[in-house]
């Protein structure tokens, strides 16, 4: 059964524990719906709450990072990389500190709560920080994965999580290895479609519609937004001859940033940006990725688009 990327975080911080990782979290008054309260049932002496400060919680756990601790924060991607960048930069980047920023809310897909809420910058206003690695997983999985890469690595991550739940794209439990990580999950000839996060799924579903049209798409899972798998992009740029990214942030500093910047330097090809380029509105998660041309659908429209068809 598909579970949201949330779900992930503190239950695997809870094994993380249990298997003996010196790991703590501080939370932002929000440990129901970051599922850190699961790690404070567990292990009371692990997880720290500062109340409705999340700039204090960055500080709180780059004072913990600082007596050797390995520490995670949860809010939503608003506030915990939005409201929080100043401390981010200023005490967790400069110092390269083990500080790993993990909100659970970020993305159109937080749904209801409307515009306010749905970080849509956030990838953008990480990735520019130096020593700061940003993971964006696509299902539960892959959550797992990247929240124990993170944990067993040196250094400041960003690990964005989601509210809503996924089409799983990974069935059994991996892990993570080397300094980047891109999975090509579809192969094709016509075009690359580069995701990341829930859009990762509706990636594979166009690709699917697109193949019945005799369009061939190859699919690749970019989790890891910075640094980025170069290889993997390039090789299948250089293979296909365009580019669509699609991601649930704003085509503007995301991942299609990423590799558009990388394409341009290296493998000069043909891109594409799906993605946001306003703020969003209130509305069920998936409506919202319908209205927003996010879904499957959407995607094999805008691949239609940049091939010309």
């Amino acid at each position: 059964m598909a579970k949201a990327t949330r779900a992930a975080f503190g239950e695997t911080l809870v094994e993380l524990v249990d298997e003996g990782l010196d790991v703590m979290a501080v939370d932002a008054d929000l440990a129901g719906s970051t599922t850190l309260g699961k790690l404070g049932a567990a292990h009371p002496n692990r997880l720290v709450d500062v109340g409705i400060a999340e700039q204090n919680m960055i500080g709180v756990a780059s004072g913990l990072a600082l007596t050797g601790r390995t520490v995670f924060t949860g809010s939503f991607a608003v506030f915990g990389a939005g409201r929080c960048w100043e401390q981010i930069r200023n005490t967790v980047c400069i110092s390269n500190l083990n500080v790993k920023v993990c909100p659970t809310h970020a993305g159109i897909t937080v749904g209801a709560d409307g515009e306010t809420h749905q970080g849509l910058e956030d990838i953008a206003l990480m990735r520019v920080l130096p020593h700061m690695r940003v993971l964006v997983p696509a299902d539960y999985q892959a959550a797992k994965a990247a929240i124990r890469f993170a944990a067993k690595t040196p250094g400041p991550f960003y690990v964005r999580l989601g509210r809503e739940t996924p089409a799983d794209v990974y069935t059994e439990p991996f892990d993570l290895d080397g300094e980047a990580y891109a999975s090509v999950l579809r192969e094709g000839s016509d075009v690359t479609i580069c995701a990341c996060g829930v859009e990762v799924a509706p990636a594979l579903e166009a690709a699917e519609t697109l193949a019945a049209e005799g369009i061939s798409a190859e699919v690749i899972d970019v989790m890891s937004v910075k640094p980025l798998a170069e290889d993997v992009i390039l090789a299948s740029a250089a293979k296909t001859g365009l580019v669509v990214t699609v991601e649930e942030h704003s085509i503007y500093g995301g991942m299609g940033s990423a590799v558009a910047e990388l394409l341009a330097e290296r493998q000069p090809v043909r891109v594409k940006r799906l993605g946001m380029t306003t703020f969003g509105q209130s509305g069920a998660g998936m409506e919202l990725m319908a209205h927003y041309g996010l879904d499957g659908a959407g995607v094999a429209a805008g691949v239609r688009e940049a091939i010309g068809k």
